[in-house]
């Protein structure tokens, strides 16, 4: 016997709530938002001071463009209901998002680490470290500290992937700004007291962006294609495993846990005595669905009962 899929109220669903979907499609385009302004603002800023810094922030921000237009759309996709198709429903779409986002954040990486080294080992460039220069990299950094904010608050209440790659990937930008700020304030220091080698400051401020941007994209990276390769983590199985010891259950046979964006998908399979009543095994089962969504809030649960004395079906280790 098997019991369905617990039903679930659509602000635990949450894509299934116009809601939930309307306020991630906000926040992201909001981000799109902010990302243009601050492209523009630091390629004219870059190109007018020569600051290579300013100018791996603007490459950064039109990256950060592309993700968030990405992301924008994601979150549009992810909201579709299950089809014939896809039965799952749409949720990978963000994971896919963030992993196109991670690829774009290292790409950028490519290109400053190669500007910094041509400027400190090849080519000198004069920066100019104006009061615009400090003040593009001031603006960027409280429009990147509201926009993380906005979209780390609506990734941890919808469990959005692609919405908590943007929240961190803006975090970071809040960092890389203020080490490109740092190596601004170098310049002038070099300027008034003729100490020539800190001139070279805002290129090595400019691997420090890029040294930032790997590390959170390699992070971001591994647990993208973790939810693209359907792993969970460490220790959930077991927790469910030892949930579904409920009175009656002899044995858990098999427990197969998903996630398709922010939704959660149980398999299990539990095993009751050959005696057990077709209304006590149904009552089993509903027990089991509730101990699944206490661990995993707004699970999808699919619970199959078997006697005792049927084969087990192989289970994964």
């Amino acid at each position: 016997m098997s019991s369905g899929r617990a039903p679930r109220s659509a602000a635990e669903a949450g894509l299934a709530d116009p809601h939930a979907a309307r306020e991630k499609r906000n926040v992201a385009l909001s981000s799109v938002a902010g990302a243009v302004v601050l492209t523009g603002m630091k390629l004219v800023v870059g190109l007018m001071t020569g600051s290579l810094g300013i100018l791996s922030e603007a490459a950064h921000s039109a990256l950060d463009l592309v993700a968030a237009v990405v992301t924008f759309f994601a979150v549009r996709v992810s909201a579709r209901p299950a089809d014939r198709e896809h039965t799952y429903g749409h949720g990978k779409v963000e994971n896919l998002s963030a992993l196109f986002e991670t690829l774009l954040l290292l790409a950028t990486c490519v290109w400053i680490v190669n500007e910094a080294i041509d400027r400190l080992f090849r080519q000198h460039v004069e920066v100019e470290a104006t009061v615009w220069a400090f003040a593009v990299m001031v603006i960027s950094i409280v429009i990147d500290v509201s926009r993380s904010r906005a979209l780390s608050r609506v990734a941890k209440k919808y469990d959005s992937q692609a919405l908590e790659a943007d929240a961190l990937h803006f975090s970071t930008d809040i960092w890389s700004s203020s080490v490109v700020l740092v190596g601004l304030a170098l310049v002038v220091v070099s300027q008034r007291t003729g100490l020539v080698w800190l001139q070279r400051a805002d290129a090595v401020a400019a691997l420090g962006v890029a040294v930032i941007v790997v590390w959170v994209s390699i992070q971001l990276g591994r647990r993208t294609i973790a939810e693209l390769l359907d792993e969970i983590p460490r220790g959930t199985r077991d927790e469910v495993q030892r949930a579904l010891r409920l009175p009656g259950v002899t044995e858990v046979v098999r427990v197969r846990l998903r996630r398709s964006g922010p939704d959660s998908f149980a398999d299990v399979t539990l095993r009751v005595a050959r005696d057990t009543t077709l209304e006590s095994g149904h009552a089993i089962a509903d027990a089991a669905e509730l101990a699944v969504q206490r661990l995993l809030p707004g699970a999808d649960v699919m619970v199959h009962i078997e006697p005792a004395g049927v084969e087990a079906p192989i289970q994964a280790s």
